[in-house]
């Protein structure tokens, strides 16, 4: 029964029921979307490099943008395909489909019709949307006169890059333009994106976006003097927010207890670091350079990082003790904030 907790708690499941279920569903789904995936590849790459080698980056890199894993064959990594578009089209659409989540992959199949739709359906699929054209947005701005990104690139190939590199960081750790060499605006923005993360059930990590987004919303009800956080017509329940609210929390804490050890154990600068260990968190894979000049130590912290970014905070608390529920309530008092 426990190990069946730690599941439901993992693939975000209101109840136990259904998580056997989805897990063989899951199953099903990912063979599908990777056998289309390294189809597609396998047009681009099978007459460059032959069949056996052109079949095997197919299938190598459509599981590595499925499973957001960003792992590629390839020194540059995808630098070489920055103005491909069967490269850059599939690869960001296996990332952002194993991003969403497969309970939002499966509701949009089944129900098919917006009104239909779940709550979290309609909220991850608006804020993927959203922040994913943000995010090429602002890259785009912010680096089309650096010469050692987009600078050097051709309008077409900027925006190709733009696009990738603006969906990539929330989940897979794939680039096209070298990491290492952008500004800093653009490193916060991907820290950011990164702290973010994917969808609730999906193959990325991070925070996850909706969790993000009902703080968000949250946040805007309490400036509006609102009792209730109402989401097309929907009334967020309080346990989902504070729920919401911890996980961030716990994980900023993470993040900034372990980026301040690895500013007395290397030498680099904050921003490296910073990038470094949210980067690990939301299980990227992106880095400034900085992985291969870490010390064992260094090291030791950031395979740790990745590892509760992975399981998620949450996760790790129930496996360590079991929440236990009490009928007990108390009086109300109040503490000064802000």
């Amino acid at each position: 029964m426990k190990q069946r907790m730690l599941m439901q708690e993992a693939l975000n499941q209101p109840s136990l029921g259904g998580v056997i279920r989805l897990a063989r569903n899951l199953l099903f789904f990912s063979l599908f979307m990777e056998f289309v995936g390294a189809a597609l590849l396998a047009v681009d790459w099978v007459p460059k490099m032959g069949w056996a080698q052109g079949l095997y980056y197919s299938l190598f890199h459509t599981i590595a943008s499925f499973n957001n894993a960003g792992f590629a064959l390839w020194p540059d990594n995808l630098s070489r395909f920055v103005g491909d578009p069967i490269v850059n089209v599939t690869v960001t659409s296996l990332i952002i489909i194993g991003g969403l989540g497969f309970t939002v992959v499966f509701d949009v199949l089944y129900q098919r019709r917006w009104r239909k739709l779940s709550l979290h359906t309609k909220l991850m699929l608006v804020m993927t949307l959203v922040v994913n054209i943000v995010a090429i947005i602002a890259f785009f701005l912010f680096e089309h006169n650096n010469p050692k990104t987009l600078g050097s690139l051709s309008l077409r190939e900027q925006l190709w890059a733009s696009y990738f590199q603006g969906i990539t960081p929330r989940t897979a750790g794939f680039n096209t333009i070298d990491i290492g060499s952008l500004e800093q605006p653009t490193a916060m923005l991907m820290i950011f994106l990164m702290f973010i993360g994917a969808g609730s059930t999906s193959t990325g990590g991070g925070i996850k976006l909706t969790t993000f987004a009902v703080i968000i919303f949250a946040v805007i009800s309490f400036l509006k003097g609102k009792e209730e956080t109402v989401v097309w017509m929907r009334a967020i329940r309080h346990t989902i927010i504070l729920r919401a609210l911890a996980i961030a929390s716990m994980s900023m804490l993470f993040i900034f207890v372990v980026t301040m050890i690895l500013t007395l154990t290397e030498n680099a600068s904050l921003l490296a670091l910073l990038f470094e260990v949210v980067s690990a968190f939301g299980t990227v894979g992106l880095s400034m350079n900085m992985t291969s000049h870490l010390s064992a130590i260094g090291k030791v912290l950031i395979i740790c990082v990745m590892l509760f970014g992975k399981l998620g905070p949450l996760t790790l608390v129930y496996s360590i003790a079991k929440p236990k529920k009490t009928n007990i309530r108390y009086p109300s008092g109040d503490i000064l904030t802000g």
